[in-house]
């Protein structure tokens, strides 16, 4: 059989690096297809994504993605870890992925690997360092980055390893195969001149975060360098629908209403509220009228942005702590195809005969009146509700419903 690729992205927007990393992939591995799993509307650093998910899917079908697969709601606003636990938990399903790729900004994959063994088996050691650094009323991230420094006792080796965003992830990526005891391969490719935050285009290459920002100042010559022709064509015609969404402050008033009409007790019960955080949260609600207020007064050593945005997404959408732990405890969530190529419909089938258990989604609306498992027709009810919302940010025409009404794209 013939091997094929696992991509975990976001796509926002597809760029020269995504093509480069699967072409790369392909040429190292000898893989003849790719399947992606990407994030729906709303992304793992609670933010928006730029343009919707459809579109995004387009993007990857054109510039050499065979299935494009949505990560549920709930997984893609969620922490790096239930991000990547989430998703291969999904690709492990399909019973046809060899091999998971994604991108690093390190070249030492050991170095990686060795992290990953320490969060994955969590010693005792570790776990004392870990809990003293919180103790000092540091981040999550910031704790754990200076007890694994400690714990592993190579600085020079180390250092700086966490700060970098794909490296997160890539050390996510490696504990959830290992704890979900997967086959599949994992293979790093290291980014090609260009860091995430990356703000500048070297050559005919720059991060999804500088292509944003030239999007939003209308900078479009530049962005021709950066992303693949079919890539500047879709941007463009969505420029033109009045269907680019920058960040989450298009749905301030929502989120702020929200927090108002939610009781401190409610407030407490969302995801990664903890320690109080709850009356921070609804007195700056209850005092600020739009969302970059709102952050600044929720800024704080203890609190990453990051979490705080994710807090008020979890709070929009009224994502709970149980359903978050419920979601955890899943161990094949649903499959939702958003697009696929001609080879990719003969991959479903494939899919569907190797593992006639899993369930796959090609129509919301059956799925939502077949499906008898609660806590899973809940989460598409939050994929669901995540558009709707979602296109509430369209400066012109907006409608509701398009999880029912948009049909598969094939490429």
């Amino acid at each position: 059989m013939a091997k094929v690729l696992g991509i975990v992205a976001e796509y926002n927007p597809f760029h020269n690096g995504h093509k480069y990393q699967i072409e790369e992939a392909k040429r190292q591995t000898g893989a003849e297809f790719v399947i992606a799993i990407i994030s729906g509307n709303f992304t793992q650093r609670g933010d928006t994504a730029l343009v919707n998910k459809w579109t995004r899917t387009q993007m990857a079908l054109l510039n050499g993605v065979d299935i494009v697969l949505e990560l549920p709601l709930i997984y893609s606003i969620s922490s790096a870890e239930n991000f990547a636990d989430g998703a291969i938990k999904i690709l492990s399903s399909l019973k046809i992925v060899d091999t998971l790729v994604f991108g690093t900004e390190t070249t030492d994959d050991a170095a990686l690997n060795n992290i990953a063994n320490v969060l994955y088996a969590e010693p005792k050691e570790y776990k004392f360092l870990f809990d003293r650094e919180i103790g000092k009323g540091n981040s999550f991230p910031v704790a754990r980055e200076q007890a694994l420094m400690k714990y592993l006792n190579d600085e020079k080796r180390y250092s700086g390893i966490l700060n970098g965003p794909n490296n997160i992830l890539a050390i996510e990526y490696l504990k959830a195969l290992k704890r979900q005891r997967s086959d599949i391969a994992p293979l790093l490719i290291p980014r090609k001149k260009t860091g995430y935050y990356d703000d500048k285009i070297r050559e005919d290459f720059a991060s999804s975060t500088a292509i944003r920002n030239l999007i939003c100042k209308g900078n479009f010559l530049e962005i021709r360098k950066v992303v693949p022709k079919t890539t500047y064509a879709l941007i463009a015609n969505e420029i033109k629908r009045g269907n680019i969404i920058p960040d989450i402050s298009k749905y301030e008033k929502e989120i702020i209403y929200r927090l108002r009409v939610m009781s401190t007790s409610e407030i407490a019960d969302l995801p990664d509220v903890t320690e109080g955080l709850e009356n921070k949260i609804k007195e700056a609600a209850n005092s600020c009228n739009n969302v970059r207020a709102l952050l600044k007064q929720l800024d704080s050593k203890r609190y990453t942005q990051s979490r705080i945005q994710r807090i008020l997404l979890y709070a929009l959408f009224g994502i709970t702590k149980k359903q978050m732990a419920d979601s955890k405890k899943i161990l094949s969530p649903y499959t939702r195809v958003l697009g696929c190529s001609e080879h990719g419909k003969e991959m479903i089938s494939d899919i569907c005969h190797i593992n006639p258990r899993i369930q796959i989604v090609t129509s919301v609306k059956k799925y939502m009146i077949n499906s008898s498992n609660k806590t899973l027709k809940e989460m598409l009810e939050q994929d669901i509700m995540a558009t709707n919302v979602y296109t509430l940010g369209y400066t012109k025409t907006s409608f509701a419903n398009l999880d029912y009404t948009n049909k598969i794209i094939v490429i």
